[in-house]
């Protein structure tokens, strides 16, 4: 489809992270933008001031009926009435990676896929493309800190985009540099195994334009990747790899390091951000800006005014008493490598971890795996479920995770609850993590932390 000119644009499901960055690309090209969904957050509110029609009722009467486009989440459900009014009166209505294809086909695109780190690297290069005033068009997967913003423009027909693997929808990018990330078991309510989850990363690497690049991880299974294209690895510090870090510092909460390519190197990248696998992640970043050939010192700079993503190894209380981290980990290895770099940057404070499980399936399918990533931690705490878009499996709660830790130092609580205990105990360390609504306890407990 044509999407240039489009003066009339619908999207359901418009406050989710990636349909709010699309709506925001056609915002700022001059559409009028409106959308349903299900309920206000910060987020809608942030569409709204920029002059999108937004509700909040699954209503025909509500509609745009002069729409030129509908684009949808694979989150709504299959009745959704406004969704088939559309279908039914034959609209144009497409998914939102569908609209990522059209965007890819016409733009130079970096996509960025993998079942973890593919938002903070997306952020970083896009960040870095920025700063450096080379220029990108953004499409990303969480908040950028230092623009408060999933999406932003330029004149430049370049697009990095987050490629999310959930409904397969990272399938229909055409990329002419790809990034892959990692491949650990995940989404295998929509997959159902292993196997076909390694199916559909390697199909992503085979959809990359010829005389393509893919950068992936050092050490990922590489045999079903595709054979037309320039194949570079990334590693945190094996020196096998194409790019990677070396002499790295802790430093204030963050990293000194240097990065060393085939055939370049930029000295003292100083990343003000926790976690050692950003480290990981600002090398793969580094790795692609520099194949588009920007200046190495204007890179370090950029590197050190990054500020991070929103819920990505984010500090929200940082002082000689607390440090507060709050964190999007919904996976077992992405709540190890929090609790790890945690500790590591902090290893005199006794590490409390309050972790919200996402989805029923994912619980069930990890359950062991999460019990011994949060085993890590000196303290658990376990909310209950977030169900998201499913319904209950008997048996599965925090409960079954509870009953294979090997710590015993873990509780259930309430949302209230958590924020009673940070009150209460005012842990010297303490990470929240989780894909739900965690992040509505965030503030409240940042401001229980800091009473007197």
């Amino acid at each position: 489809m044509e999407i240039d000119g489009l003066k009339r644009i619908y999207f359901i499901g418009i406050g989710g992270i990636g349909m709010s960055a699309l709506a925001r690309f056609f915002r700022e090209r001059g559409a009028a933008v409106s959308g349903y969904d299900r309920t206000e957050t910060a987020l809608t509110r942030k569409l709204a001031e920029e002059g999108m029609l937004l509700h909040y009722e699954d209503s025909e009467n509500m509609l745009d009926p002069e729409a030129e486009l509908v684009v949808y989440t694979p989150a709504i459900p299959t009745d959704h009435k406004e969704l088939n009014w559309y279908q039914n009166h034959q609209y144009p209505v497409y998914k939102r990676s569908d609209v990522l294809q059209w965007i890819t086909e016409r733009m130079f695109a970096v996509t960025i896929a993998g079942t973890h780190g593919k938002t903070t690297i997306s952020a970083m290069i896009a960040h870095l493309l920025r700063e450096t005033g080379y220029g990108c068009n953004a499409f990303l997967g969480g908040i950028a800190v230092n623009y408060q913003t999933n999406y932003w423009g330029n004149d430049r027909a370049l697009a990095v985009i987050e490629a999310d693997e959930y409904d397969r929808s990272f399938l229909k990018m055409h990329p002419d540099i790809a990034l892959l990330t990692a491949m650990d078991a995940d989404h295998l309510d929509i997959y159902g195994t292993k196997a076909a989850l390694d199916d559909a990363f390697n199909q992503y690497t085979r959809n990359i334009k010829s005389h393509g690049t893919l950068w992936y991880k050092h050490g990922l299974p590489t045999g079903g990747f595709a054979e037309h294209v320039v194949k570079k690895s990334y590693s945190l510090q094996n020196d096998a790899a194409s790019v990677y870090a070396q002499n790295i510092r802790i430093k204030d909460g963050g990293y000194l390091f240097d990065v060393q390519g085939d055939d370049w190197k930029i000295e003292q990248v100083q990343l003000n951000m926790g976690g050692m696998h950003n480290v990981e992640n600002g090398v793969a970043a580094l790795a692609v800006a520099m194949q588009l050939g920007i200046d190495a010192d204007a890179l370090r700079r950029a590197v050190a005014a990054f500020k991070g993503v929103k819920r990505r190894f984010e500090y929200i209380v940082k002082n000689e008493r607390n440090v507060y981290i709050d964190d999007y980990a919904h996976h077992p290895e992405e709540l190890a490598s929090l609790i790890k770099s945690a500790r590591s940057l902090f290893p005199d404070r006794k590490c409390v971890v309050a972790f919200q499980p996402h989805l029923y399936s994912r619980t069930r399918d990890l359950a062991d795996e999460f019990a011994h990533s949060l085993d890590l931690a000196d303290e658990v705490i376990l909310l209950e479920i977030y169900p998201a878009r499913e319904a209950p499996i008997e048996g599965v709660n925090a409960a079954l995770i509870a009953s294979k830790m090997g710590n015993p130092n873990h509780t259930i609580l309430s949302k209230e609850g958590l924020v009673q205990y940070a009150r209460n105990a005012k842990p010297a360390l303490l990470l929240t993590a989780g894909a739900g609504n965690i992040d509505q306890l965030v503030k409240p407990i940042a401001t229980a932390l800091m009473e007197v």
